[in-house]
């Protein structure tokens, strides 16, 4: 048990997940059949915060694209199926992301919050024998609105509290993510940030107190530490 680290929080693409660019790919060939190109660069700058909804919705006002609910469903559907087939290639964890994870629930009680699909989710933390690490799981449409609202963060804690039947300090509990976005949801729900360059360089992630290349670069005892400093 650690001194002053209470409870983790994960993102999932792009922290656990090196899963970031077959979303980019699977959104990419569905919008092709809609005859909507989707640049890396657009990806990253405007979209990768996004939970499905949220982007189709998001690139249909930049674009000026009507996106109704039917339409942005059915988007939402083709793109999952995209992805499912991309995901049976092989293990898509970041190197060092099993070891951290299992540490981590070895300590305190552990969380994911994406904007990931839950079934995205549970078949890779599934495959890689750490589902029953994970006290609990905050998915695309657990919550009204997705990153970078704080609800996705605030459902995680509230969550952890209940599985460990006591209150947890939003300010001794740690988020860990790879986008402004990410960070920003965290930071409204009042954890401590710690961005991974992952996906952007850590010039790109404001606010973060601590940056890492990726989980097998972090250890408890530096978020100890960083829960142990004033907020």
């Amino acid at each position: 048990m650690t001194g002053s680290l209470q409870a983790i929080v994960f993102d999932f693409d792009g922290v656990i997940a090196n899963s970031e660019p077959l979303h980019l790919t699977a959104f990419q060939q569905v919008l092709a059949e809609e005859g909507i190109a989707l640049t890396r660069s657009e990806y990253y700058t405007r979209y990768l915060g996004y939970d499905d909804v949220g982007m189709f919705e998001a690139l249909g006002r930049d674009r000026d694209v009507p996106m109704d609910a039917d339409r942005v469903a059915g988007l939402v559907a083709r793109k999952a199926g995209r992805m499912e087939l991309l995901l049976q290639d092989g293990s898509v964890l970041f190197p060092g992301a099993v070891d951290f994870v299992r540490a981590a629930a070895a300590a305190v009680p552990i969380a994911i919050a994406s904007g990931a699909r839950r079934h995205e989710i549970d078949e890779i933390i599934d495959a890689a024998g750490v589902s029953d690490l994970f006290a609990a799981i905050v998915a695309a449409g657990d919550t009204p609105e997705s990153k970078p609202s704080p609800a996705p963060y605030c459902l995680a804690l509230e969550r952890l509290r209940q599985h460990a039947g006591r209150g947890l300090d939003p300010a001794r509990s740690v988020a860990i993510e790879d986008s402004l976005w990410g960070l920003e949801s965290a930071r409204g729900a009042g954890l401590r940030l710690v961005g991974v360059t992952t996906s952007y360089r850590a010039d790109e992630l404001p606010g973060a107190e601590l940056i890492v290349d990726g989980l097998r670069e972090l250890t408890l005892p530096a978020l100890d530490r960083l829960c142990a400093r004033p907020a």
